[in-house]
């Protein structure tokens, strides 16, 4: 019946909205509690408490009085200056009243005062400065951010025919970009794509690294022949890096179906995977120097032409990948790897890779390592995904 009355007069009861009041009013007080706990001083009161039971315990015979320092100093690292001063009020006033319980001498109990407000205003001071750095750093992480979520843009699943998966991780958590880059995007001459590794780190690689990205987006537009594409990022490398600065990479296009092609500069060989899961490293057939160091070599790129069926995959990486050792300087087996880890799903397969990857070195990555994985699906398999207007929807990164 009550939900005929619902139903009929189009209000919902009384009561629902009383528990809905009531759950608001305990979902705040919650957020309240825990945001209290985390920035009460919880643990240097601790300490202190400590410190006075042991010296009532331990009775006039010890002096635990100057133990009481430890609070201000401990909340420091953790709370805010008011913090830190109202730990240090609550220890100055039982270290008082405890040493004129004990019967201290007044110049000694004077002295032990002395030190505490003297450690408590250092302690404060240190706070204030600490929370400063915490603001600058986080400025600059909010500066690493941005600069991430505008070069290293969402990975859809599909890009034109393809299958997709990326994974990157900088050496430098807190930094979240560096020297190594990657794009794929869909042309009118079919999907292309680049894996590079600029030599260097911090700002000058990622700067390197976003200006190759520039110019292999709008090559990889204009230009039909992929060895063209390679021709201006060379010659804009040319005049904008410096004589010691180059960028290994790997530029590839599927211009049909069944047919890929490939242009490495100087860059590790990627992996092809065959449909039956054999994985086989794709050999330069043509060797050519790294992008920008074209004029110290007569070496010119070659195209190498390879076929790329239903259910084949291609992995390209950087050199953070195949460098990685372990505690006993082992290098980790990417070929291995990916042959133990490939499927059907890209994103399963990376995920592996990657989660391996960060085993054998023990969690941490001594250098910028980029994972770029695709696969073409037979004809049962997923179907690309299209973005407004029926285009491809398409990924670019660094």
């Amino acid at each position: 019946m009550s939900q005929a009355r619902q139903r009929h007069d189009g209000r919902r009861p009384i009561w629902s909205r009383g528990y809905r009041a009531a759950g608001r009013g305990a979902s705040a007080r919650r957020r309240a509690i825990a945001q209290l706990t985390a920035t009460a001083p919880i643990l240097p009161v601790l300490i202190v408490t400590v410190v006075v039971l042991v010296d009532l315990v331990g009775g006039s015979g010890a002096c635990w009085l100057p133990l009481l320092a430890a609070g201000p100093a401990l909340a420091a690292t953790t709370n805010g200056p008011r913090g830190v001063l109202c730990v240090g009020l609550l220890a100055v006033v039982l270290c008082a009243a405890l040493g004129t319980w004990d019967g201290r001498p007044h110049q000694a109990l004077t002295a032990v005062l002395s030190a505490l407000v003297a450690v408590t205003l250092a302690s404060a001071l240190a706070s204030r400065l600490r929370a400063g750095r915490e603001r600058v750093l986080a400025a600059v992480r909010s500066v690493a951010e941005t600069a991430q979520h505008a070069l290293l843009k969402p990975v859809p699943q599909t890009v034109g025919p393809f299958q997709v998966a990326v994974r990157y991780s900088a050496a430098a958590a807190e930094a979240r970009i560096g020297g190594d880059l990657y794009a794929l995007i869909p042309t009118p001459y079919g999907v292309r794509m680049i894996v590079g590794d600029v030599r260097g780190k911090g700002l000058p690689a990622v700067g390197t690294a976003a200006l190759v990205l520039g110019v292999f987006r709008e090559a990889a537009w204009d230009e039909p022949d992929l060895l063209a594409v390679v021709e201006r990022i060379e010659r804009s490398l040319a005049r904008n890096l410096g004589s010691d600065d180059f960028v290994t990479a790997v530029v590839a296009g599927h211009p049909e179906r069944g047919r890929l092609e490939m242009v490495n500069c100087g860059h590790a060989p990627p992996l092809l995977v065959g449909a039956s899961g054999e994985v086989e490293a794709v050999e330069p057939t043509r060797p050519a120097p790294p992008l920008g160091l074209r004029a110290l070599t007569d070496h010119a790129p070659g195209l190498q032409v390879l076929p790329f069926a239903d259910g084949d995959q291609l992995l390209l990486y950087t050199d953070g990948v195949t460098e990685a050792r372990d505690g006993g300087r082992e290098f980790y087996p990417l070929d291995e790897g990916l042959a133990r880890h490939v499927c059907d799903d890209p994103s399963r397969t990376l995920d592996a890779l990657h989660d391996e990857l960060l085993d054998h070195v023990g969690g941490r990555l001594h250098d910028d390592a980029a994972l770029l994985l695709i696969r073409m699906p037979t004809p049962s398999g997923p179907t690309p995904t299209t973005g407004p207007g029926g285009r491809d929807v398409a990924t670019e990164a660094v």
